[in-house]
């Protein structure tokens, strides 16, 4: 499905110096349809109960899906954009903990990606839920 060749250690370089880099996500995995990373739950990614930010898990899975939709398009002659995102809050995550996101196409078209992103805690139970469209724009000559 991906159609660059890639690593782990690919993809967390392309994130340092950005807000990916920032919050502490970590990419895991490159499978043959799905991408995983993992983000810490700090005060980087907590809101002033010290539970996970709902903002954080937002940015976890649109960094996800970017990234997932990054690796199918052909970027010498392609870019993606986010589109629209949306999620579902499940449950709390307490500071000190970590969660783990996995991403995995719904749709693959030319012009539309739509990622479905779970985001998990140490016990992989569902923390939150969330799917993003990315738009694949062609980069002028």
């Amino acid at each position: 499905m991906f159609k660059k060749e890639s690593s782990i250690e690919l993809l967390n370089e392309r994130s340092q110096n950005t807000m990916v880099d920032h919050l502490g996500i970590e990419f895991l995995e490159i499978g043959e349809d799905y991408i995983t990373a993992k983000m810490p739950v700090d005060n980087r990614t907590v809101q002033p109960l010290r539970i996970l930010h709902g903002g954080a898990s937002l940015a976890f899975a649109e960094t996800l899906g970017s990234m997932a939709a990054f690796l199918c398009i052909d970027e010498e002659k392609q870019y993606c954009l986010g589109l629209e995102i949306n999620a579902n809050h499940i449950r709390s995550v307490e500071e000190g903990s970590l969660v783990i996101g996995k991403a995995k196409a719904l749709h693959i078209g030319r012009k539309t990606h739509v990622w479905e992103i779970k985001i998990s805690n140490s016990q992989n139970k569902l923390v939150c839920t969330s799917r993003i469209t990315m738009m694949i724009m062609d980069k002028e000559n």
